[in-house]
């Protein structure tokens, strides 16, 4: 597999009036399946647009397969995009819609190429029901075939699993996996933390528009892991359970309010194996345990506040 860079960003840019969409990112991606991972709003989308040439950056530079994308017809055809919005002719089927994507793209025999790609996401060729009587999950896997119907070198996807269920989501990130292992670049955009990790793959976190964290997953994974967090604990006597906490190291400060204790730690794991033997040394009898920051925002504005 080929180490050459297939994108290139380079002080990227974008704003919509007043709105700054996404502000001096920089990366390269190259063969294989890179996870671009934040929370909704966070400037995924238009990073996309921009690598598909949909739109151009407000400052900054974007090279795909060598070239600027935004204008350049001859490289549409070797990029497969996946919209995160709906983008069907209603009208039509599966088969007829595939087979004019694969038209429009240059594709040789479209029509065969067409059934073999709706065959590999599990749809029937010969399904003469129109698009729109398709669920939403249909749906999605009818816009991943006609994005790989011309059999393109850059497939960009944006949040592709939304829809699906269990088992489809597992055999479209099969599919992904196998697309970057036969040596085509696979970017790949998700707010789902879990998601991103059986992809397997590189991971871009974008927040705020900005560029927060870079590397293979287990790295994120411990960026995220490694953090300040915050506990809320309700038991039947706060003050002994909160002595008990300090005591043993696991907790970085309490506070007390009535019957909860609220535990600031950076050793999530510690706190929780210590918890329950605490209670039960001091007698204390544990009602509910929460985590206060362990949403997908609060990690991302943490890694954020990293850069600063």
């Amino acid at each position: 597999m080929s180490t050459a860079s297939t994108i290139d960003v380079v002080s990227v840019t974008k704003w919509f009036g007043d709105v700054v969409a996404l502000s001096d990112v920089s990366f390269s991606v190259s063969a294989g399946v890179t996870a671009l991972l934040g929370p909704n709003g966070a400037g995924k989308s238009t990073m996309l647009r921009m690598l598909c040439g949909l739109t151009a950056p407000s400052r900054g530079t974007v090279r795909v397969l060598g070239v600027a994308p935004r204008g350049d017809v001859s490289l549409y055809r070797r990029i497969g995009l996946v919209p995160q919005q709906e983008s069907l002719f209603e009208g039509m089927t599966a088969y007829d819609f595939v087979t004019v994507s694969g038209e429009l793209a240059g594709a040789a025999d479209p029509g065969p190429k067409a059934a073999k790609w709706l065959e590999t996401v599990e749809l029937d060729p010969g399904d003469r029901r129109p698009i729109s009587t398709y669920s939403k999950g249909m749906r999605q896997r009818v816009k991943v075939a006609a994005a790989l119907v011309h059999d393109p070198e850059l497939v960009v996807l944006d949040e592709p699993l939304e829809g699906l269920d269990p088992r489809q989501r597992l055999r479209m990130i099969e599919l992904f996996r196998r697309l970057g292992s036969e040596g085509r670049t696979v970017i790949v955009s998700s707010h789902v933390l879990d998601e991103v990790e059986k992809f397997g793959s590189r991971v871009l976190v974008i927040v705020q528009g900005k560029l927060a964290a870079e590397g293979d997953f287990h790295a994120i994974r411990e960026l995220m892991e490694d953090r300040p967090h915050r506990v809320r604990v309700r038991c039947d006597d706060a003050r002994s359970l909160a002595a008990g906490l300090v005591e043993t190291g696991a907790a970085l400060g309490v506070r007390v309010d009535g019957e909860d204790v609220m535990v600031d730690t950076n050793q999530v794991g510690a706190l929780r194996r210590t918890l329950a033997s605490v209670a039960r040394e001091r007698g204390t009898r544990l009602y509910e345990v929460v985590p206060l920051d362990e949403d997908l925002e609060s990690v991302f504005r943490y890694l954020v506040e990293r850069r600063r």
